[in-house]
């Protein structure tokens, strides 16, 4: 039986991708190294911004200490900050879908953003009491694809009321979001906001939007 919902944060409830790209890039410039819009979604757009930083210098022979990292993601979280409080930015007809299904079935998120970024949209949006449980990027020390963020959040709602990974439905817009739920033990229903559904095919499922998700049919054909 389906019981519980997982959602990523960015590129699933909020329309920040693009946003990351940009602070990414501005922060590599002034480093003195590019980052193009396509290397961006194609090698790095699964990864939190600590595991970013550490691809991109390394890929440009400069890897850095953690502590030169984490300087790197502090300014990022600045600008991030600053740009968050100007415009909305989760997607159209995502608070309409999350409290569709608050009655039905428990909620959380797994996202590689910082904690601060994820409760400043969310509050924004008056939808931060929607959620039983978030684990950001502080809370685990391996990102996507590794399993630990939905094994985290698990742990988190396990703590309120018995759940097997097998009852979740993992709501992601990546590649490596997919192998993370899957390696977790969960399915996987995959947007194509971030990469075209042909690319999307590991998913056990696609859709466009999450407005347009059929979650009833899905529950009758994973669970029922």
């Amino acid at each position: 039986m389906l019981k519980a919902i997982i959602f990523d944060f960015d590129g699933v409830l909020a329309d920040t991708e693009p946003l990351h790209f940009r602070m990414f890039r501005r922060i590599l410039q002034d480093e003195g190294l590019p980052l193009s819009e396509r290397d961006y979604y194609q090698k790095y757009v699964g990864f939190d911004d600590k595991g970013c930083f550490h691809a991109v210098l390394s890929e440009h022979g400069r890897p850095a200490p953690p502590e030169a990292i984490q300087l790197l993601v502090e300014r990022k979280a600045a600008l991030m900050r600053e740009h968050l409080t100007t415009a909305p930015v989760i997607y159209p007809g995502v608070a309409e879908f999350v409290k569709n299904v608050a009655g039905r079935y428990r909620r959380a998120i797994v996202s590689g953003a910082l904690r601060h970024e994820i409760e400043l949209i969310l509050t924004t949006a008056g939808m931060r009491d929607d959620f039983e449980h978030i684990t950001a990027a502080e809370d685990v020390r391996d990102g996507k694809p590794k399993p630990d963020g939905y094994l985290h959040a698990l742990h988190a709602l396990n703590r309120r009321a018995p759940l097997l990974a097998s009852e979740c439905l993992v709501i992601e817009d990546t590649l490596f979001g997919i192998h993370a739920a899957h390696a977790a033990g969960m399915r996987c229903l995959a947007l194509s906001t971030t990469y075209p559904p042909d690319q999307l095919g590991i998913a056990d499922a696609v859709t466009t939007a999450l407005k347009d998700c059929d979650l009833a049919s899905l529950a009758r054909r994973f669970w029922g």
